[in-house]
């Protein structure tokens, strides 16, 4: 299933990641694919809070994971933007995040490939006139149910 939307402004795109934050209240992985400054970690921001979580959410580019507490979900926003290999995910003990009832949010997941679970939910990000393109891909099952489901919210 692919969802596409166009957004203007940071506030509509923290006003989406908040109404796509219902549908990732049980977890889940996430790439977000986009150059920089395409609005991935405003995204973030807007599906942390849309979750409930109470703060400033950060890019974590030089510390690679920032972990959220929310609820009864544990978060966890990763920017892999620098990362030189792969294999680096493995030392840091990346498979420790991963758990059916964490949300994983990656940024740049493509610096990952080969070691990084499969994502059940790609959203790609990109310039359009004054705004932006955001394309949601559900990949796996729980995707596809998250998608649909989310679908049935933006329609009503």
């Amino acid at each position: 299933m692919l969802i596409e939307k166009e957004i203007h402004g940071e506030e509509a795109m923290e006003g989406l990641g908040a109404s796509f934050a219902s549908v990732l209240n049980t977890g889940g992985v996430v790439y977000l694919e986009g150059d920089l400054g395409m609005g991935k970690t405003t995204l973030v921001r807007g599906v942390l809070h849309g979750l409930g979580y109470v703060g400033p959410v950060k890019s974590p580019t030089y510390t690679i994971v920032e972990p959220y507490e929310i609820k009864t979900l544990e978060a966890f926003h990763f920017d892999l933007y620098r990362m030189a290999d792969a294999e680096e995910l493995e030392y840091m003990g990346i498979r420790d995040y991963f758990s059916e009832s964490s949300l994983c949010l990656i940024e740049w997941a493509e610096m990952g490939r080969g070691v990084l679970p499969e994502a059940d939910l790609v959203v790609r990000l990109s310039l359009i006139r004054q705004g932006r393109k955001v394309l949601i891909e559900s990949q796996t099952e729980k995707g596809h149910t998250a998608l649909a489901l989310w679908s049935d919210v933006i329609t009503a």
